[in-house]
């Protein structure tokens, strides 16, 4: 017979069980960290604040008409960052932040993971990625493609391909994506299905600006396979423009490799600039980019824009959406970027997730409201950027921080 003890403990065991599980689901859930290398992307973890809302509508109590309170150090453990004269700005739209190649090798063989981890730790390298090519006939007609896996090629793209939806569902059904070079030089016509010369018919579903010299097309890694592509042949370098060593790359890759560069011209290919036309260009390093914008707003610091940055997101790390909906490096709400935002680069477009577009526009926007003449009228306008007075505070401690720091 049970004693009610017993029969106690019996009730209680399913919930205190069930209590441990949800502590250790929770548990796991706020440890838990992705981390890749080369083909399967570049290393990333978990982590990070979402970035704050440029002119949100919405303020913790203060009002615009109020005087500023005293400035107090609320910087915390914000300190400057020393790798922006290194670190390239990169356009990058919601999830996907592109990092195009730089270069583009053929090897003979498939390349040994050991011998991209050595490409990987090549000074000016920051990302390597490999993948599947090969050539099919089409009529004694060659045409030269790169068999990709969607998911991790897809970063490897332009920004307007990687925002193509019809690409990447194309590569998905298994159907050919042509470059438009290729499109039109042959005289294609989307959604024909075209005979591959002892193989099977290969329906071209979409065209796209790809910028890789020599690549005609893509096609999914499955069906590269079924065409017998050899696989692991192909390499993609991502690191700083013009610096990242194409003869270094060679040698690691061994006799009867082709390395190519491609130009920034390639990865961005309905640019439309015309020298001069350009509001602050594309420079090669954030620090470059945050002087060059801070000239938008005469009076106006660099050390700013680089506080505002680094506290929005981080130098273009974490882009958003926020929960408010901000958008970008400089964390714009489309609202407010539709009154303010400029094209920085002169491509022909003015692109909220783009840095060479949103640091200048955060410039302009700081500049309409008084930024310019330093002093209150500074701390106000940087009020009105993020409507809270500790904000404030936060941005021009780091400024000042960053000044200390770049004064040489």
């Amino acid at each position: 017979m049970r004693t009610p003890t017993h029969a106690a403990s019996a009730r209680l065991r399913p919930i205190v069980t069930g209590l441990a599980v949800v502590i250790l689901s929770v548990i796991t859930a706020g440890t838990a960290f992705l981390v890749t290398w080369p083909d399967r992307g570049a290393l990333a973890a978990g982590g990070g604040r979402p970035g704050q809302d440029a002119a949100r509508a919405e303020t913790d109590g203060a009002r615009a008409g109020d005087p500023p309170p005293a400035a107090r150090a609320t910087a915390g453990s914000l300190v400057p960052d020393r790798t922006l004269p290194s670190s390239a700005p990169v356009v990058g739209g919601p999830g996907v932040q592109v990092t195009p190649p730089h270069l583009l090798a053929i090897a003979p063989k498939r390349v040994p993971e050991g011998t991209l981890l050595k490409i990987a730790k090549l000074r000016h390298v920051q990302k390597v990625a490999v993948t599947d090519g090969g050539a099919v006939h089409v009529s004694g007609t060659a045409l030269r493609l790169l068999a990709v896996d969607p998911a991790t090629f897809r970063s490897w793209t332009p920004k307007r391909v990687a925002d193509h939806p019809e690409v990447w569902s194309a590569l998905a059904r298994g159907e050919m994506v042509a470059d438009v070079a290729t499109i039109k030089r042959l005289g294609m016509v989307l959604g024909a299905d075209y005979q591959i010369d002892r193989g099977p018919r290969l329906r071209v579903a979409a065209s796209a600006s790809l910028g890789l010299p020599g690549v005609d097309g893509l096609v999914s890694q499955d069906l590269g396979r079924r065409l017998g592509f050899p696989a692991g042949v192909v390499v993609l370098v991502h690191g700083d423009p013009g610096k990242v060593s194409d003869t270094a790359v060679r040698r690691l890759l061994g006799k009867g490799a082709q390395v190519v560069r491609v130009g920034q011209a390639a990865a961005r290919p309905h640019a439309t600039a015309t020298p001069g036309q350009a509001l602050v260009g594309r420079p090669g390093s954030y620090l470059d980019l945050y002087q060059r914008a801070a000239t938008v707003c005469p009076g106006l610091s660099w050390t700013v824009l680089a506080a505002i940055g680094q506290v929005e997101s981080s130098h273009g790390r974490n882009n958003g959406p926020s929960s408010a909906g901000a958008l970008g490096p400089m964390q714009f709400m489309p609202a407010t970027w539709k009154a303010y935002g400029v094209d920085g680069d002169g491509d022909g477009e003015a692109d909220i997730w783009s840095p060479y577009d949103a640091v200048p526009s955060a410039a302009k926007y700081l500049c309409a409201n008084g930024a310019g003449a330093g002093g209150d009228k500074l701390r106000k306008a940087v009020w009105f950027y993020n409507h809270s007075w500790d904000y404030v505070n936060k941005v021009l401690s780091l400024a000042d921080a960053y000044a200390r720091a770049y004064a040489s």
